[in-house]
């Protein structure tokens, strides 16, 4: 009797529980791998204050989840290779080939997506750690190192993955060198506006939080966003809108935020008849501007300036030590106030565009209605025409 099928059946049997047995272990241990990398980072990383180890909490927060799936990835690959190992003549096979490239391409990406996660974790980290300090730190510097860091780290894994893949970086470097100056005729205003995006966060002329007004247009808002092709501004009304940021590399912007002070700029106006006492009032004025506490006392001016059309006209010039709206518009009240309080003291009164008609009054006997031919009678009524 011939036991050679009998045989081969039960090796083949014997084969396919064993890589069934290998395969079911190994997936087995990528899972209590994956937790037990998840669990160490997660204890390791609650122990880690954010705000005195910045880097170390960021790194310990961002590996958890990338390492499990960086485990599983291996895992999945180990498997993948006992089951072609098994099989005679599939260690050849295309598939074969293209497990080894697939698991190298996804531990790169798995790697860039731990970097890219350390990046953000960390500037948030560098941002609370300033508030608890009670330090500035700049946002918009902030904003700018970390998006310089994701577009670094994401370029350099899709290079390492095209090397991965086969593919030539020399000749990718040559042809981009090429197709650059192509994709560079075709946008321009886009790579204006990245090149007006990249003189913002070097040359820094605002920074988020602050308010920008733009002359000679209506766009004046706070900032609330810079990005890579346009800036987002938030105006009175609450509505946002966006700027492109090749407009800042070619129009003028005033940085209202950044201002030292707030200035005072009236004409007051008195009457014709008050001229003795401009040099009173325009003197007890600079006293008071001199002692103010809210206005700055390095420079200020008030002076009789001229002879209006219908007044004389005070000029007052000077500059409030806050730049605060609400305490400006405090300040500037008090000062008009004060100087309209000494104008009155001095006899003197405000005056403002009007028309005055003086009549004589007549100083000689009262006419006599006799002589003028009416008398006391009145007059005739008026009769309707025939």
């Amino acid at each position: 009797m011939n036991d050679t099928p009998l045989i081969q059946d039960l090796v083949s049997a014997y084969r396919e529980w064993h890589t069934a047995i290998l395969v079911f272990g190994v997936v087995l241990g990528t899972l209590l791998a994956g937790l037990a990398v998840r669990a160490l980072f997660d204890r390791l990383a609650r122990r880690v204050d954010e705000l005195r180890h910045v880097w170390a909490h960021g790194l310990l927060t961002s590996a958890s989840t990338p390492a499990q799936v960086g485990v599983w990835i291996v895992g999945l690959a180990a498997a993948v290779h006992v089951l072609l190992d098994v099989r005679e003549g599939a260690g050849d096979s295309t598939l074969a080939q293209a497990v080894g490239p697939a698991r190298d391409v996804a531990i790169i990406g798995v790697a860039m997506w731990f970097l890219l996660r350390v990046a953000g974790r960390v500037q948030d980290n560098m941002m609370a750690r300033a508030r608890h300090r009670g330090h500035e730190l700049d946002p918009t510097a902030a904003d700018a190192v970390g998006k310089l860091a994701r577009a670094s780290i994401v370029i350099t894994a899709i290079l390492m993955m095209m090397q991965t893949l086969g593919f030539s970086i020399a000749g990718l470097l040559a042809f981009g060198g090429v197709g650059g100056i192509a994709i560079g005729f075709a946008a321009q205003s886009l790579v204006a506006n990245l090149l007006g995006g990249l003189t913002i966060f070097a040359s820094r002329p605002f920074k988020v939080g602050e308010y920008i007004i733009i002359p000679g247009t209506d766009l004046m808002g706070g900032v609330e966003h810079i990005g890579w092709r346009a800036t987002r501004l938030i105006g009175f009304d609450c509505k946002p809108f966006y700027v492109p940021n090749a407009m800042f590399n070619s129009e003028p912007v005033i940085n209202h935020t950044r201002m030292t002070a707030r200035r005072i700029m009236e004409d007051i106006h008195i009457r014709y008849a008050d001229i003795d006492a401009v040099p009173a009032i325009v003197a007890e004025v600079r006293a008071m501007l001199g002692e103010h506490p809210g206005v700055k006392h390095d420079f200020f001016a008030f002076n009789f300036s001229s002879c209006g059309n219908f007044s004389l006209k005070l000029f007052l010039y000077a500059f409030t030590v806050t730049t605060d709206y609400n305490e400006y518009l405090d300040v500037q009240e008090d000062v008009l106030l004060k100087i309209a309080g000494i104008i009155r003291r001095h006899g003197a009164e405000l005056t403002g565009p009007a028309t005055r008609v003086d009549i004589p009054q007549w100083e000689g006997p009262a006419p006599d209605p006799a002589r003028q031919g009416l008398g006391n009678q009145p007059l005739p009524p008026l009769s309707s025409p025939a």
